[in-house]
């Protein structure tokens, strides 16, 4: 009950933040809020995916069913959030450029990894046995975040697109928005981060409920 107070309270700062204290950013203008929902569902979205892998190890470690639920609770949110993070860049594509979609480099890694991630909760259907899914469902999950920071960080930057300058910028590079915009833009990531923690917390849960009927019934 504590943890859900403290998130409401800290998603609500962070919208707050987004609408009420930012202004407008040099080549985005009004719709630099559209941004920190943006990139705060794609770092959720790269923390989910993390702890998936994490938890994938885990299972080929020996973790069990336990391992497992997280590592696939992980995965499922991190699709939602990447999806969620494609929808909130293709509506500021829209505004910005002009049209919801133009296979900007950022826009096809982000498909690429949805296809990948999909392609991981298809891989889980096509295997009945409960222990050999798992441990090829982790093998795939490990090996599918070593393109998360390809397709996120890497891949984008190779060839330029119609995207504006990262918001932490290089030598070479200038962002648009001032450290007062980049402090909300941290607050907000942190905000989804955290948003995806306890998610993961009531899923896992929920799943492990469910197995556990599922074996009392096995049982009887």
């Amino acid at each position: 009950m504590v943890l859900n107070a403290f998130l409401f309270v800290f998603m609500t700062g962070a919208i707050c933040a987004a609408f009420l204290l930012s202004g407008p950013a040099s080549g985005l203008g009004e719709f630099v809020r559209a941004i920190y929902f943006h990139i705060g569902c794609a770092m959720a979205t790269v923390a989910a995916f993390l702890t998936s892998c994490v938890y994938s190890a885990g299972v080929l470690r020996g973790g069990g069913d336990a391992s497992d639920i997280r590592a696939e609770s992980a995965a499922r949110l991190g699709l939602v959030f990447c999806v969620l993070a494609t929808v909130t860049g293709s509506v500021l594509a829209k505004n910005t450029w002009g049209s919801y979609w133009n296979w900007d480099p950022r826009e096809t890694s982000i498909v690429v990894l949805m296809l990948i991630y999909m392609a991981y909760f298809a891989l889980r259907a096509a295997i009945e046995d409960p222990d050999k899914r798992a441990r090829l469902s982790a093998v795939y999950a490990i090996l599918a975040f070593f393109t998360v920071p390809f397709l996120v960080f890497i891949a984008p930057r190779v060839t330029e697109g119609l995207h504006p300058s990262p918001i932490i910028p290089t030598k070479r590079q200038e962002s648009g928005m001032d450290s007062e915009m980049r402090l909300i833009l941290m607050f907000t990531g942190v905000a989804f981060i955290l948003l995806f923690a306890r998610l993961q917390t009531l899923t896992v849960r929920v799943q492990t409920l469910i197995l556990k009927n599922k074996e009392e019934e096995d049982s009887l």
